[in-house]
């Protein structure tokens, strides 16, 4: 196989864009770096697009690989043909390398295993030649031993013999590999004795279940994989089993008379005992993965929007972890996420104590001038969101001041609380006082708070515990890669846990950044990094660009330049009368302008810089310390609130996408249950999937569709057909 050319074919690349982006991946390059700072090489492509290509391609060489291997064993055993050669170099993916391989496998004890040892493969190949002149009989009574003490016996061990050969046919497993996914139904039902039980109702939808394999959706794979791991269902694979027999016995029957009846049987029999269980484990498997796979990329299109979210800049902000029993844990933190303060109020069931926990509250906002309210949507935040509107309702009546609210997810605020990292940031703080921090600082920056937990506890997922855990932490771990990067990250504030996903750099080297700061004060220029211990050129080379510096000796330390591009982007600022100074004033808001008249290419050529290079400088250099973010709509803050109860059919609300499934969507209209909207009722297009038009954080106009209080539940809909 060709890998460079399957590459180019299947990512839709030049040849040469191909080459120089494995050639760059090869070298050791990141994907951010390679995606920010060589899109000549690449033809631009992004982020994405770049990780989906470097996948395929450990991929494509780990085939590679196991076709040698392959060959490697079956030479050997000197059992090597030029057909087997040729349906290993036509394999294109792996189960059909190890179809090929089947054969000349070492296998564990089989019924075909032991008819060999007693020396019946002669008699076997024999009857599968069906030749019409056998006389089969007879020609078994030549193998009658003390083994093997009749015809019968001789016969029915070739037939064993036959019945693996067919069943080790790479081709003919191929054959029905593909009627099952094709024609196959996957269907379930209770396990006996389990209908009764509370869990199992999970599951009710599956009791009596059944769906063509080819139609069947990701989610449905996952949720019968799970009720069957559970033992709560019982799953299955069925098809045409007649049909499939003559699947598996057409490509060896002949007119061979009675040889010919005994090959049919064997074939049937090694359908049934053979290759109906195999494949239907296989097809399994490639359901649960190709489901696991769109599982993972459904999280990844979640993740990346809750991370991007618009930091609330630079407001006094109250952290908020409602509870019951225990009380609201608050704290008040400064425009940078330092915490000024802290304290338990207790407003909620059973306590009550409304008017002291007001007393404690406003005083708290009158000193520290708290501008938002930031309360987590878990357990009692309800109550405490009543609380709340009451209270900036009172606040506004008293003093005039403004103060809004906003409820956040705070999912995963514990596993940070109760983290070694939560420990280490705030020693001689509860768990629960670090979760209202967490909770705070989330709104103020998203992603510097959020890249401390585990993506798999933020929430946005689906079966996210059922995936294969290397496989989900790398593509999570490459969204977080890519959000970090493309944000930026500020050299002198950002913790050890945003400087780890910073391209190049590790959590060694992170925590050797922090630890340099902290000894030689704040880093007023990038060609610091090299000073920090293990901290070398490649490694500065593809996180330089990354890492901003607010206040720097030099002004292009605060944008997206590369130090490389620097004397490049001198070059264009001397080419039209600017200086750094005007970019550290702003005083070039008509560069675009400048270069458009001047020529591109003309400038491109003039300053030494490939016109997507200078295109980005451009940008860079109008936009010093610029948040990507901030184009965004920023967080909708709430003064009042409403309660399920309040919902009537056809009321318009306005709400945040909270989390995006393949069935839909769910969106909080801030009555703290969220509402779902049901692909069909997205838009009034055909869609494929819900992530075509929605995404988290996203804000948007929904219309109650029907409300069921008892079940807790809120159809919504985006329809305009319906309103």
């Amino acid at each position: 196989m060709d890998i460079l050319q399957t590459i180019t074919q299947e990512f839709n690349l030049t040849e040469n864009h191909a080459k120089n982006i494995i050639s760059l991946i090869d070298e050791g390059n990141t994907i951010p770096f390679i995606a920010r700072y060589r899109k000549e090489m690449t033809g631009s492509c992004d982020d994405q697009v770049l990780r989906e290509l470097n996948d395929r391609l450990t991929y494509l060489r780990n085939l590679e690989k196991r076709k040698e291997e392959v060959s490697a064993a079956i030479e050997e055993q000197g059992k090597m043909t030029d057909e087997i050669r040729s349906a290993l170099e036509k394999a294109v993916t792996l189960t059909e390398v190890e179809d090929v391989y089947r054969p000349y496998k070492q296998k564990r004890k089989t019924r075909a295993s032991v008819a060999i040892a007693k020396g019946l493969q002669p008699l076997a190949d024999a009857i599968f030649a069906q030749d019409k002149a056998l006389d089969v009989r007879k020609e078994a009574e030549k193998y009658i031993t003390e083994e093997v003490p009749t015809a019968e016996e001789a016969i029915s061990g070739a037939q064993d013999i036959i019945a693996e050969m067919i069943s080790d046919d790479a081709a003919t497993r191929k054959k029905i590999r593909n009627f099952f996914f094709n024609h196959g139904e996957i269907s379930s039902s209770y396990v006996k004795g389990k209908e009764e039980e509370d869990e199992a109702k999970t599951y009710e939808m599956y009791k009596s279940y059944s769906e063509p394999v080819s139609e069947i959706k990701s989610h449905r794979v996952l949720a019968l994989n799970r009720g069957e791991k559970e033992g709560f269902l019982k799953v299955s694979l069925v098809c045409d089993s007649d049909f499939a027999k003559r699947i598996a016995a057409a490509a060896f029957l002949k007119d061979g008379g009675e040889s010919t009846k005994i090959v049919r049987a064997a074939a049937e029999d090694g359908y049934e005992r053979l290759i109906a269980p195999s494949v239907e484990r296989e097809v399994r498997a490639q359901l649960f993965d190709d489901a696991s796979e769109q599982a993972i990329k459904m999280f990844e299109i979640n993740l990346k929007p809750l991370l991007m979210q618009p930091p609330v800049k630079n407001k006094i902000t109250m952290g908020w972890d409602p509870a019951f029993r225990t009380g609201c844990k608050i704290c008040v933190v400064d425009g940078t996420g330092k915490v000024l303060d802290k304290t338990v109020v207790y407003p909620t069931p059973p306590q009550n104590k409304t008017e002291e926990a007001k007393k404690t509250l406003k005083a708290l906002i009158e000193k520290y001038g708290v501008e938002v309210i930031s309360c987590g949507n878990g357990t009692a935040s309800k109550e405490s969101e009543i609380f709340i509107a009451e209270l900036i309702k009172e606040i506004k009546a008293e003093t005039g001041r403004e103060v809004g609210y906003v409820i956040v997810s705070e999912a995963g605020a514990s596993v940070y609380s109760a983290s070694a990292l939560g420990a280490e940031e705030f020693p001689d703080y509860d768990v629960t006082a670090r979760s209202a921090v967490s909770i705070a600082r989330r709104l103020q920056d998203p992603l510097a708070e959020l890249i401390k937990i585990d993506p798999k506890s933020i929430g946005v997922g689906q079966y996210q515990h059922d995936m294969n855990e290397k496989r989900l932490d790398s593509a999570l771990g490459g969204v977080l890669e890519d959000c970090v990067n493309s944000v930026g990250v500020d050299l002198n504030t950002a913790s050890v846990s945003l400087l780890r996903y910073v391209a190049g750099l590790n959590s060694a080297v992170a925590k050797n950044i922090v630890a340099y700061r902290e000894e030689n004060g704040k880093f007023t220029s990038r060609k610091q990094l090299l000073k920090v211990p293990k901290l070398g050129e490649k490694a500065y080379t593809q996180c330089a660009g990354f890492l901003r510096i607010d206040c720097g000796d030099n002004i292009l330390d605060n944008t997206a330049v590369h130090p490389e591009s620097y004397e490049k982007a001198e070059k264009l600022l001397s080419l039209f009368s600017y200086t750094k100074e005007d970019v550290r004033a702003r005083r070039i808001s008509d560069l675009r302008d400048k270069l458009k008249a001047y020529g591109v290419d003309k400038a491109a050529k003039e300053t030494d810089l490939d016109k997507a290079t200078l295109a980005d400088i451009v940008t860079e250099l109008m936009k010093p310390g610029r948040d990507i973010r901030d184009a965004l709509p920023a967080p909708m803050l709430r003064k009042d609130i409403m309660g399920i109860e309040d919902l009537k059919p056809g009321m318009e609300i306005t709400g945040t996408v909270r989390n995006v499934v393949d069935f839909g969507a769910f969106v909080d209209i801030g009555v703290h249950q969220d509402g779902l909207v049901h692909i069909s009722e997205i838009t009034d297009k055909y869609i494929r999937h819900p992530s075509e038009v929605l995404k988290v954080g996203q804000v948007v106009k929904v219309t109650v569709k029907d409300v069921d209080i008892k079940k807790n539940r809120i159809a919504l809909t985006m329809r305009k057909k319906n309103k």
